[in-house]
Parts: C-alpha cells; sequence; structure tokens
C-alpha cells in the first residue's frame, strides 16, 4: 500500500479556483485507480503552518546547545513541534502531491512555508565531505498542479522553484501537469481546462 499526500496551497475551493478543481479531478481519479492506497489531504489554508520566525530560531538554538525540550519557552516547543510534525508526514509518504495557483509568479506564501518544513539538514539533505549538499529523500514521487491566468510552458518561478527543491531534497520523478492561459485567453478557457483535465487523468494512472 502506497501513503499519497495532497498538498493544498489555495484558501478557496474547486467552487472558485481551478488549480483545486484539477486537484479534486486527481483525487477522485486515484482514489478510483488506487482503492488500497491510504490518501492525506492537508489543506494548508486549513491548519497552522509555522514560518521560520524567532521563537522557532531561538528554540532550535538551544536545543543544539543541550537545552532539554522541556524547558524551552512555550511557543518554542509548540513551533518546533509543529514543524517536525510536517517533516515527519512529508517522510511518510511515497507520493506528494502538491496543488496550487501562481500568484505574482511565485507560489502561496504558506506554500513556502510547508516547503521550509520539508527542508531539513539531516533529515532531508546532508552536506558531503566537499560541502556539497545531498538529498536524502529517495525513492519518492512529486506530481505538481498549477493553474495560472497566463501562458509559462511550466518554466514560471513558482514550477522551476518546486521542481529546484525537490530536486535538491533527491526528488527526481517529479511531474508536471498545468492549466495555462485562462485569463490570457478566457474564450478557451474551458479547452484548457478540459486538456488538464485529460492529463490529470492520465497522471492518476501513472503516479
Amino acid at each position: 500500500m502506497s501513503r499519497i499526500l495532497i498538498v493544498r496551497a489555495h484558501p478557496l475551493t474547486s467552487e472558485a479556483s481551478r488549480s483545486m478543481q484539477l486537484a479534486d479531478a486527481f483525487v477522485r481519479a486515484y482514489v478510483r485507480l488506487h482503492p488500497d492506497h491510504d490518501v492525506s489531504d492537508l489543506n494548508l489554508y486549513s491548519v497552522a503552518i509555522p514560518e521560520i520566525d524567532l521563537d522557532l530560531l531561538s528554540g532550535w538554538r538551544k536545543l543544539s546547545a543541550g537545552v532539554p525540550f522541556v524547558h524551552l519557552d512555550q511557543p518554542e516547543q509548540n513551533k518546533v513541534t509543529l514543524f517536525s510534525n510536517y517533516t515527519d508526514q512529508f517522510l511518510a509518504a511515497d507520493k506528494v502531491v502538491i496543488a496550487n495557483p501562481l500568484w505574482n509568479l511565485g507560489v502561496p506564501t504558506r506554500l513556502k512555508a510547508w516547503v521550509d518544513t520539508i527542508c531539513v539538514a539531516g533529515k532531508t539533505f546532508r552536506y558531503n565531505a566537499a560541502g556539497d549538499a545531498v538529498g536524502l529523500v529517495t525513492g519518492k514521487k512529486a506530481l505538481h498542479i498549477q493553474a495560472s491566468g497566463g501562458v509559462f510552458g511550466g518554466q514560471d518561478p513558482a514550477s522551476v522553484y518546486l521542481k529546484t527543491m525537490f530536486n535538491f531534497l533527491g526528488v527526481t520523478d517529479f511531474v508536471q501537469v498545468t492549466a495555462e492561459g485562462m485569463d490570457h485567453d478566457p474564450t478557451h478557457a474551458d479547452e484548457i481546462m478540459a486538456r488538464a483535465f485529460a492529463r490529470i487523468e492520465q497522471a492518476a494512472k501513472e503516479f
């Protein structure tokens, strides 16, 4: 049985978000095709995502200095625990799906905060003797789903960022499904989405 983690990075539902429509379509198809797999659906706008702030940095510094966890301040304990829980959830998944809109050529800030939780030296990457980073997350598959109003051929900064980060962690099996140009050419929006839904169906079969 494979464990798949769906990471949604949009405050809106599929009623108003095309990227969430694609995410919903993928989940429906994947569950239909792989009924025995364990699917976890994480909406980043329905949970607390810790940013790397003063509490986290001071908590980590104290722990590195040998301070027992129970002696950390309460905000430090809460954020360190929450951060580590997201790291562990990511590591436990065999497959990861990220669905997001393209906002101002970047990913939503909550998605950036989540990516920070999965980039942990010693857990998801390490440095070798030469000082080069080596990804420790091998054998994992990733799918990136993104809708955008313009046309970028999957080479927009958000798409490149996510692929770069997953490759950095050692995830080389990284697939992208994009729906692009709906705002640029609204008369063909339905056609663009129909093609994207077809690619989503195929991705669910192969993922």
